[in-house]
């Protein structure tokens, strides 16, 4: 069982309504990713967006910088927006990086949930579904065949075609998905391992989804051994309920109404909130033993193989995330908690 962190970068909102430097944040986060690393995390995973409030709009340049400062844990992509990159230039990236790193380098790859890559790279909406398929069966390819050749719609065709570097080490290619059956069956068949999202509602509703995927993935005739199953969760841990309500819930909430704004959702409230919280809810957000019960009955739900736990939504503060990871390696990771914060 490998157990990780995830975070997109979230800029910690100031008084006067301005958020942090980004040069700030992204100091920070490396201190973040040395912590988790001393603390025995597997993996850290990094999202990509291209909005004001997240730090982070080239993961892979950030993984890059933290190959060079963290020694045993694993830098994965989550997610690379496929569908608006370009499959030889991310697989160049990340044959780099597993260089740099000496093989600690993982790719999950996704559709995004935002899409505001696609006008700044050029691409329609239009094509949002045919662009990631194609994209990611050329990733694959790359991936495992030296030399290629390849013609599609979106790229121009590579003819007899060896990119460089070469993968030294394994390079995993995971596949996100949220809850479409059709990206599922599309992983499943391909032999792919799965990244789950679970952001809201009760995590049980994903149970159907998750036996689809085994189902469809031992049909088509890959090893049950082989088998990785992983969650994304949004995840928060201090010493208690109060706390969290009071100093980490505003943050959240303020985070959660700017992304609703534009989706049209209703304000997001506290209530919403203790939903989340709640035994069947989705949010492992609580008290070090709350997660951990929780995150204890996604593993054994679900069979998972991996869960990661999204800890900077809203941009907490450094002091709070840095508290965050360490209470939930100490509850969740068979480690000495004796590292000091």
């Amino acid at each position: 069982m490998e157990f990780g962190i995830g975070m997109f970068g979230d800029l910690t909102e100031r008084e006067d309504g301005n958020f942090q430097p980004v040069s700030n944040r992204l100091q920070e986060l490396i201190t973040q990713v040395q912590l988790a690393d001393r603390l025995g995390y597997h993996n850290f995973t990094l999202g990509e967006h291209h909005r004001p409030e997240y730090a982070v709009s080239v993961p892979e340049i950030v993984l890059a910088a933290l190959a060079t400062a963290t020694e045993k844990i694993h830098l994965v992509s989550g997610v690379t927006v496929l569908s608006s990159a370009d499959p030889v230039k991310v697989f160049q990236e990340f044959t780099t990086i597993n260089a740099i790193s000496n093989g600690r380098a993982e790719i999950i790859a996704g559709r995004g949930s935002f899409t505001e890559s696609f006008p700044v790279y050029g691409y329609s909406l239009e094509d949002y579904e045919a662009l990631f398929e194609e994209k990611l069966a050329l990733l694959n390819q790359l991936n495992q065949t030296e030399t290629i050749d390849w013609e599609g719609k979106f790229r121009a065709p590579l003819q007899h075609q060896t990119i460089y570097p070469r993968a030294e080490f394994e390079l995993p290619i995971w596949r996100a998905v949220g809850g479409t059956p059709s990206s599922i069956h599309q992983a499943a068949k391909q032999g792919l391992p799965i990244i789950f999202a679970i952001i809201g509602g009760e995590f049980a509703k994903f149970e159907p989804l998750i036996n689809y995927y085994k189902t469809i993935y031992l049909e088509s005739g890959f090893a049950e051994s082989d088998m990785k199953i992983g969650v994304h969760a949004h995840c928060f841990v201090a010493d208690s309920v109060e706390e969290i309500e009071q100093d980490y819930f505003p943050k959240y909430a303020a985070q959660m109404n700017r992304i609703g704004k534009q989706r049209g959702w209703a304000p997001y409230s506290l209530h919403a909130f203790r939903a989340g919280m709640s035994e069947q809810g989705a949010l492992a957000i609580g008290t070090p033993k709350q997660v951990q019960e929780k995150v204890s009955k996604m593993i054994n739900l679900f069979g998972l193989t991996r869960f990661v736990g999204h800890m900077d939504v809203g941009g907490p503060t450094n002091e709070q995330l840095q508290k965050s990871i360490k209470l939930f390696a100490d509850y969740n990771i068979p480690l000495t908690s004796s590292i000091d914060v």
